[in-house]
């Protein structure tokens, strides 16, 4: 059961509203002034505060400013309560930390609506999301459900982009946020020798194009569409402004694009050190958990040469070490599609 604290020193104002938070479902704290408002959120350590501003010894202010220099409490959400004529004053209070603010007179759904936001926003930048591309775009499609980012893709346009066509090339400066509905897409960059190195995989639900944006830079690899694919375009001041006006969504996201950076990194390590048969291994199961996990099929649909890009060697080597496989019972191969029959021992393959 979440615990919520009512600090407020007008007593039906405070009693109120707490039958209202006792009726739904939350364990209620109340407090009469500042002071005490203080020693019971040290005391109980309450997931969320509702608290007035304008109160006598210590106001909302106060309180907020001394919660937040306790490494205990500096992260309870807190809401401020304030009347019609303090209400040019509450940018104050968002500027010292607050999470949200309620205009008295307010009625019980607008309270109880306010509430379940700031519990989900915290349940959301608290969660351990996978490092990396995954945990980024877990990340978008939870502020998404939960009402905390408005960025629904239904509500903008998509475009369709058949196979081998580029969606965004290195070195453009980003206009968009893409999303994409259907199909396949792969990012890539060119080496200086002329080949072509797959930096990530896209499926349905996936976000592309983030990084460049957050970092304000030029896209540092291209976007092709692998198969037939529809793609939502959400424009960068859109994307951007939903991000900076929360600066603890904005730092979960650089946090998780810092893992991203050195992910990245980590895989170009094995793509020079690990043996072929590994790389070949491991790009395999990544495909696989990238485009068929869901519907739980083991048929690997993506050509010969953008796996061998993905792994950083030749498509005669990397035909040679599938035929390899194939002998050792690992997959099959029918029709020219690949269908892994061992993902297992392929992801822990010793050498």
């Amino acid at each position: 059961m979440k615990k919520i604290l009512v600090i407020d020193d007008n007593t039906d104002i405070r009693e109120n509203t707490a039958e209202i938070l006792v009726l739904a479902g939350y364990k209620t704290f109340t407090a009469e002034n500042g002071k005490k408002g203080v020693e019971i959120a040290m005391h109980e350590k309450p997931d969320l505060i509702v608290c007035d501003i304008m109160m006598p010894d210590l106001d909302g202010y106060g309180v907020l400013h001394l919660l937040k220099m306790n490494p205990a409490t500096e992260g309870i959400p807190f809401i401020f309560l304030t009347a019609k004529t303090e209400r040019s004053d509450f940018r104050k209070g968002m500027e010292m930390g607050a999470d949200d603010y309620i205009t008295k007179p307010f009625d019980d759904l607008e309270l109880l609506r306010a509430i379940e936001i700031r519990l989900k926003k915290t349940a959301i930048l608290m969660d351990q999301y996978a490092h990396g591309e995954k945990g980024i775009n877990d990340l978008m499609k939870d502020l998404n459900s939960s009402g905390l980012m408005e960025l629904n893709p239904d509500n903008y346009d998509s475009e369709h982009h058949s196979k081998k066509q580029l969606i965004y090339s290195e070195g453009k400066r980003p206009k968009y946020l893409y999303f994409l509905k259907n199909g396949k897409v792969k990012t890539f960059k060119v080496h200086e020798d002329g080949k072509e190195y797959i930096t990530n995989l896209y499926s349905p639900g996936d976000y592309m194009g983030y990084t460049a944006l957050l970092e304000n830079n030029s896209y540092d690899d291209t976007s092709e569409v692998l198969e037939d694919a529809e793609v939502v375009m959400i424009p960068k001041d859109d994307f951007l402004q939903l991000v900076y006006k929360d600066i603890n969504i904005a730092g979960k996201f650089i946090k998780l694009i810092t893992h991203d950076v050195k992910e990245k990194e980590e895989r170009l390590l094995h793509l020079a050190y690990d043996s072929l048969r590994k790389r070949v291994a491991k790009a395999l199961v990544d495909i696989h958990e990238k485009f068929n996990k869901e519907s739980g099929l083991q048929q690997i649909d993506i050509s010969r040469e953008d796996i061998a890009q993905y792994v950083g060697t030749a498509t005669e080597s990397l035909i040679r070490t599938l035929s390899d496989f194939k002998s050792e019972n690992l997959l099959e191969i029918r029709e020219g599609k690949i269908r892994i029959l061992n993902a297992d021992k392929l992801k822990n393959l010793l050498y």
